[in-house]
């Protein structure tokens, strides 16, 4: 005899009203990480056109890390173990490619690849860019009726928001001139006397001020940080000198080789053995070229990844690394402990020496030798994979759109603390012009009219054509003032831009 059995199907319940939402909309609710990416898609799809699918599949993709060995550690069996792994030297490949190059010396340009032969104009596009973002904005405010004219360019000038200035304002007239014409009573005090009744409180009184508009700032204004016509001395030549440090032992895996590197582990010695990091973090610091008995700043230095691979080349005499938060200012502490053997005796407040202050108001001018200044930008990848601390937040948009101008000031401010002849690299982890090419010229700018403080950039594209092998770079025509790692699947470094500056007086 059969048994039948009972079977109950449970169905997800959907809420049609009340207080509880509908499940599908839970679904597609938009987080931080799906604002910064709508964000990118907008602007860096404009701006490097076809080239952007596969900057943003990499960008969405886990990064690729390089292990850079500790010299204070157990270095020959390190090495060893990461060269039996597969690992490749970053100076052996910087030396196999300086040989190809001595060789076909008359044709060292094909060594800069296809990017190099591509012209592509990001001036014209951020252009555009300005007058889309303009047409939104101006949207957004005023209606599209055939009653309403709408101004040709949003001006958010305080001076231009006095009262003495709003009779001469000829945005108002279209309003006050229909008002007059049918004979609309307007009463400038807005005071409603009891014994006329509530009337006036319904007559038309056009607006001549937005509230609030002293305190916003308006999404086209952040391309606005982007010029191009150079009204100030300057200079770019390429840079002649470049020699990889003897004792800096940086391991890499091949183009298109996504193997993982093994944790550190802990050293004879107590320290850890080997420190991972992005891959094209290594270039600024790198290119910065510190030389023994130099005094260099490190101006934004947290985490530390940039400040001990410095550390590492085995030349500095004294390293300054600041920071403008005391948290940071520990993680930084961290990492040069677990680094850095006999770090209380040998290093902390005599090699090594913690500053926090914003590096806009550090006063030691004219002082330094080289400064890295590696400045808080948008970090696209962690804002495209993290929710925390992600600057794309809808409370920290006044703050995202105000970063060239904070990054403008600590480059601004660092070039006066470099002495006459010393040189600093700017670099930031941003895709954007604005953050990276436009930010130094609005330094150059300000430090030679307030200063009257001259530079020389220093071209890299022969340094960058020797790490072909392991960066994808994006062409140099594109960039006036520096070079730029671009995410490239195979090579999943970056983003990372970085500019070379040496200051003349």
């Amino acid at each position: 005899m059969l048994k039948v059995r009972n079977i109950c199907m449970l169905q997800p319940r959907r809420w049609r009203s009340g207080s509880k939402k509908r499940w599908n909309l839970l679904q597609h609710k938009k987080n931080n990480c799906d604002r910064a990416l709508d964000s990118f898609d907008d602007f860096y799809g404009s701006v490097y056109g076809g080239r952007w699918k596969n900057m943003r599949a990499a960008l969405l993709t886990e990064h690729k890390y390089v292990a850079m060995v500790n010299n204070f550690g157990d270095t020959e069996q390190t090495c060893s173990m990461l060269e039996m792994d597969g690992a490749i030297n970053i100076k052996s490949l910087i030396q196999l490619a300086q040989e190809r190059q001595e060789e076909n010396a008359t044709n060292s340009s094909q060594f800069l690849g296809e990017e190099k032969r591509a012209h592509y104009d990001i001036d014209d596009k951020l252009d555009a860019l300005l007058r889309k973002q303009q047409e939104r904005e101006v949207a957004a405010i005023y209606p599209t009726d055939d009653n309403h004219v709408q101004p040709q360019q949003l001006n958010y000038e305080r001076s231009q928001q006095k009262e003495e200035n709003l009779d001469t304002d000829s945005s108002y007239e279209p309003s006050l001139t229909r008002a007059l014409e049918e004979d609309v009573q307007l009463d400038a005090s807005r005071l409603v006397d009891p014994q006329f009744g509530t009337g006036g409180l319904y007559e038309y009184m056009p607006a001549n001020t937005i509230k609030g508009m002293e305190d916003w700032v308006a999404e086209s204004e952040h391309y606005k940080y982007y010029q191009t016509s150079a009204d100030f001395s300057l200079a770019i030549e390429p840079e002649q000198n470049f020699k990889y440090p003897e004792h800096l032992a940086i391991y890499t895996y091949e183009m298109g080789n996504c193997s993982d590197f093994k944790p550190p582990r802990q050293c004879l010695t107590g320290v850890l053995s080997h420190f991972l990091m992005d891959g094209a973090s290594v270039l600024p610091p790198l290119f910065l070229q510190v030389l023994p008995g130099e005094r260099v700043l490190d101006a934004c230095a947290a985490p530390g990844g940039k400040s001990l691979l410095m550390l590492q080349t085995l030349h500095l005499d004294q390293l300054i690394c600041n920071d403008v938060q005391e948290s940071r200012l520990n993680k930084l502490r961290h990492v040069m402990q677990e680094y850095l053997f006999d770090y209380k005796q040998r290093w902390a407040g005599q090699r090594l020496i913690f500053s926090q202050s914003d590096a806009r108001n550090l006063d030691e001018f004219d002082s330094y030798d080289k400064i890295l200044v590696d400045v808080p930008c948008t970090t696209d990848r962690h804002v495209l994979m993290h929710q925390d601390n992600n600057i794309f937040k809808p409370t920290r948009i006044k703050e995202r759109l105000r970063i060239p101008e904070l990054q403008a000031g600590i480059l601004a401010n660092c070039l006066r603390l470099l002495k006459p002849g010393g040189s600093l690299v700017y670099s930031t982890c941003s895709l954007s012009p604005v953050q990276n090419d436009g930010v130094v010229h609005m330094a150059l700018q300000k430090v030679f009219t307030e200063h009257g403080i001259t530079a020389t950039i220093k071209d890299l594209s022969q340094q960058t054509a020797l790490l072909g092998d392991i960066y994808k770079f994006v062409q140099p025509k594109g960039l006036k003032y520096g070079q730029m790692v671009i995410p490239y699947l195979p090579a999943n470094f970056g983003p990372m831009y970085f500019s070379k500056i040496t200051r003349n007086t």
